[in-house]
């Protein structure tokens, strides 16, 4: 035997024992999801927004505020708001 046909022949050997589990079948079956498990959130529900937040972002945005000065804005926008009802 040469030295190619036997690196061949170890090649293909070697091939088959990796590749074997592969092609094995589990024998654990997959956990059943049980009734009692709390149902994984789709995404946030966002709330409804209020007039004067409504109201606050349109100021914000004439004014072309943006980040934290958005931010800082419309919290105390909102703030005003309300105190005024």
């Amino acid at each position: 035997m040469t030295i190619s046909s036997r690196v061949a022949a170890a090649l293909g050997a070697s091939l088959l024992l990796f590749a074997t589990p592969i092609f094995a079948q589990t024998t654990a079956a997959p956990a059943a999801k049980s009734d009692t498990a709390a149902p994984a959130p789709a995404a946030k529900t966002a709330k409804p927004r209020t007039a004067e937040s409504l109201e606050c972002s349109k100021q914000a945005d004439e004014k072309g505020l943006k980040g934290k000065e958005r931010k800082k804005f419309r919290k105390q926008c909102i703030k005003d708001a309300k105190a005024k009802q």
